[in-house]
């Protein structure tokens, strides 16, 4: 492979690929935070325990080698694929950055106040063809200069990503107060994370009640329903079927969201698009809780393809 070709790393870290790329496959890493986690940690390791004699070194290793098995893993998983491209692009910055501060064209010339118009003419025409041997030589200087095991700039950048996919929440939860006022009635669907505790956080300062949708057959909406009252939270759970029945006393309806495609559609729990039509037909607003990890460029040309199908068995077991 690329990385056993052009990397000298210890052999553990194929090891932790590997045991990523099975536990996407297995499911038994689920849910989009979880998986960005894995994701960034992995990377992190990937940059700082690699060498590599040029920056286009480490980005094949990350895009090609590592960051495509991790996606093919689990295509489904969009947050694989956002975080890949995100690391690509804090590689690039950094490695641009380094290439500016070290190759500053400012530097180059001196004072040239006594030389004439037509000589200085001259002059550029000749140091024209010089300059450009003298940029391309310190762009391969620079890509030299931080190849040594694991760049500590792109390595913080990286680490600066995990912080901020980790306190994700805590940005998310600061503005419960803003969208959630005094008795007002909200309808949710499935059971989110980031959901639950933006009503939470509302709910200590206001006063409100919660419709929850059941989400059959996998009674998302029981678990939530269930946290929601245990915080103190006048919640109701409701049948899928009355959801259109009861959105004309809703005031706003709150989900979360598993991606946020290119379009602006979202990918999230089967019986969400009812809820937002129902919604549209009665002109409620609708407010997703997501993070900026699961935005997503992909485009959804074939809707199907992102659906998860599941075993039929818990709704019609095979003894019936």
């Amino acid at each position: 492979s690329l990385y056993e070709r052009n990397m000298t790393g210890p052999r553990d870290l194929n090891a932790q690929i590997e045991s990523l790329i099975n536990r996407l496959r297995r499911r038994q890493v689920v849910g989009s935070w979880c998986v960005s986690i894995e994701t960034a940690i992995l990377l992190r390791q990937v940059v700082s325990t690699t060498r590599w004699n040029h920056v286009d070194t480490l980005i094949k290793l990350v895009k090609e080698d590592i960051g495509k098995r991790l996606v093919m893993a689990q295509p489904r998983e969009l947050a694989v694929g956002n975080i890949v491209r995100r690391v690509l692009r804090l590689i690039r910055d950094v490695y641009n950055s380094e290439v500016a501060t070290f190759d500053d064209p400012s530097a180059e010339d001196g004072d040239k106040d006594s030389i004439t118009d037509d000589e200085e003419e001259e002059e550029e025409i000749k140091s024209k063809s010089s300059s450009q041997k003298i940029r391309t030589y310190s762009f391969y200087s620079t890509a030299s200069m931080i190849n040594l095991l694991g760049d500590p700039l792109i390595i913080s950048e990286i680490q600066e990503m995990i912080n901020e996919l980790e306190n994700t929440y805590v940005n998310i939860i600061d503005q419960a107060m803003e969208h959630i006022h005094s008795n007002e009635i909200i309808m949710t669907v499935g059971k989110s994370r980031t959901v639950e505790m933006f009503l939470k956080t509302a709910a200590k300062k206001r006063k409100f009640s919660v419709l929850a949708a059941e989400t059959f057959p996998t009674y998302l909406g029981h678990e939530m329903a269930l946290s929601l009252s245990q915080a103190g939270i006048d919640t109701t759970v409701i049948s899928d079927s009355a959801i259109f029945a009861v959105m004309s006393r809703v005031n706003k309806v709150i989900m979360g969201t598993h991606a946020v495609l290119a379009n602006g559609g979202l990918i999230s729990v089967s019986g969400a698009q009812m809820v937002a039509t129902a919604a549209k037909h009665h002109s409620k607003p609708v407010v997703v809780c997501t993070g900026l990890y699961k935005l997503s460029p992909l485009y959804p040309y074939d809707e199907d393809s992102f659906n998860d199908l599941v075993a039929p068995d818990p709704v019609l077991s095979f003894n019936e």
